[in-house]
């Protein structure tokens, strides 16, 4: 762990000490107060994030900000819609599925926040869209059940279906993004604090939901009150997380998550809600009516995403292996495979008098051994890889260039200019090469065939033509290196 990773991790102590502090006496206050300062106490503790979120953004502690100036303008827009309507909670209307304006005001507030929300965190998702998909589809299937067994059975005849709908779909992707964020937070390690407010956020928020509908009999909504004021101390403290600048730009990129595609588990979630609303309706429930639309809406989309993603996974596979096939590793050049059918290929059309002339040029690094000797085999394939740049710098948009071996590469051309392309190949691989704090040169052995129109040849008569004049050459070389030495 670096120095700098200890400091972080011990000054956000004091946040989470404020944090409880702060909780503690807010929900005592609230709990000993009568009405009229309770309205207070929940107004000035919907104004936190508010307040925290505008500071960190003057100081500039907050990069990328359009992200969470995106989250704060669902803060203000949710402290205004609760300062409007200041019973929404105590006259146990949250959850009740009643469709009034506040449950639309409140409802689009969510949706800027959730949204300036996914703008924070996108980077950390870039490199794990398929996990995101599964964990938004975990939420929303999860949100079928809750519905079904916690809050249905629970409404009273206020409800509508159009408050049914917003109470469902602000259930689903409240799972969908608390799923999203666990998802997220296993990941991205150094920014874990801040990321861990926001799930907790989600989680008193869901969490209210639940209260108050489960309590609305007893006509308190002390517990409902309280959660929610958690929920907006937590998502006030995420801006002030000494790590909350590593939510929107990761200090190390994520690496892209990998594994099976859960067929299965989309195949349950397409499944899940549907059935679920048979059961309902085979029961008489009226209030399974929405699940179907609601749920198919959120999950069908998901899955439709996650398929694409799928298919585009499948399609970059397919490509990368295509070139893995015609292509050599190392240097990026053809290999040996491919030059061979394209040699087939050329002599075809030479066979056919589409071309005049094919030219072709083996060549056999003289000096590579030592290279790899004294520097060692990284510095070897550097040399390779300059070497193939060069080739393929050299060679025409019709020329085939290709490394067939260890050092051995070729050129086939479409065409004549046998002297003039190997003149060029010995020059351009002849010159230094830098290798790390070193300079290199490594020669170059060339043989060059050709086959003109009429000329019957087949490959393998090519080949061994212009393997015989590199090796020639090769010797030529030979003695010349050892006539200097004597």
């Amino acid at each position: 762990m670096t120095a700098h990773g200890i400091t972080r991790r011990r000054s956000a102590w004091p946040l989470h000490a404020g944090v409880l502090a702060v909780s503690a006496m807010a929900a005592a206050a609230y709990l000993t107060a009568g009405p009229h300062p309770r309205v207070v106490i929940f107004a000035l503790v919907t104004l936190a994030p508010v307040a925290t979120f505008a500071g960190a953004l003057a100081t500039g502690r907050l990069p990328d900000r359009r992200p969470w100036l995106t989250a704060a303008v669902g803060l203000v827009l949710l402290s205004v819609s609760m300062a409007f309507w200041s019973d929404w909670v105590t006259a146990h209307h949250l959850g009740r599925a009643e469709g009034r304006p506040a449950d639309l005001a409140i409802a689009s507030a969510h949706l800027v926040f959730l949204a300036g929300t996914a703008g924070v965190l996108r980077k950390h998702g870039a490199n794990d869209h398929a996990g995101l998909l599964d964990a938004a589809l975990f939420g929303v299937c999860v949100a079928g059940p809750i519905w079904v067994w916690l809050i249905a059975p629970r409404l009273t005849p206020a409800a509508t279906p159009l408050g049914e709908m917003l109470v469902l779909a602000d259930l689903a992707v409240l799972a969908a993004v608390l799923g999203c964020l666990v998802r997220i937070g296993r990941r991205a390690t150094r920014a874990r604090g801040p990321i861990a407010y926001l799930v907790l956020t989600a989680s008193c928020t869901l969490a209210a939901h639940l209260t108050s509908v489960a309590t609305a009999a007893h006509g308190s909504t002390d517990a409902t009150t309280v959660l929610l004021m958690l929920a907006y101390l937590t998502i006030a403290a995420a801006p002030l997380h000494p790590a909350a600048s590593l939510v929107t730009n990761p200090d190390r990129p994520g690496k892209e998550a990998t594994g099976e595609p859960p067929l299965l588990w989309m195949g349950a979630a397409l499944c899940a809600n549907p059935l679920i609303a048979a059961i309902q309706l085979a029961r008489g429930d009226e209030t399974a009516n929405v699940l179907l639309p609601v749920g198919s809406m959120l999950a069908v989309p998901l899955v439709l995403l996650r398929l694409r993603q799928m298919s585009a996974l499948r399609g970059e596979a397919e490509r990368t292996l295509a070139h893995h096939a015609h292509h050599d590793e190392l240097t990026g050049l053809h290999n040996r495979r491919h030059v061979v059918a394209e040699i087939d290929r050329a002599l075809a059309d030479l066979e056919r008098g589409d071309l005049a002339e094919v030219t072709l040029l083996l060549l056999d690094l003289d000096g590579f051994k030592p290279v790899n000797d004294h520097y060692g085999h990284q510095a070897g394939d550097v040399v390779l890889r300059e070497v193939a740049s060069r080739l393929a710098a050299i060679a025409g948009a019709q020329d085939v260039v290709g490394r067939i071996g260890g050092d051995e590469f070729v050129v086939l051309r479409r065409g004549g200019g046998r002297e003039e392309l190997a003149g060029r190949v010995a020059s351009e691989v002849g010159r230094p090469i830098p290798v790390g704090s070193a300079t290199v040169r490594v020669g170059a052995s060339a043989g060059t065939a050709t086959a003109g129109r009429g000329e019957a040849v087949d490959r393998d008569t090519l080949i061994g033509r212009a393997d015989a004049a590199m090796y020639a050459e090769k010797a030529t070389h030979r003695r010349d290196r050892a006539r200097a030495a004597a």
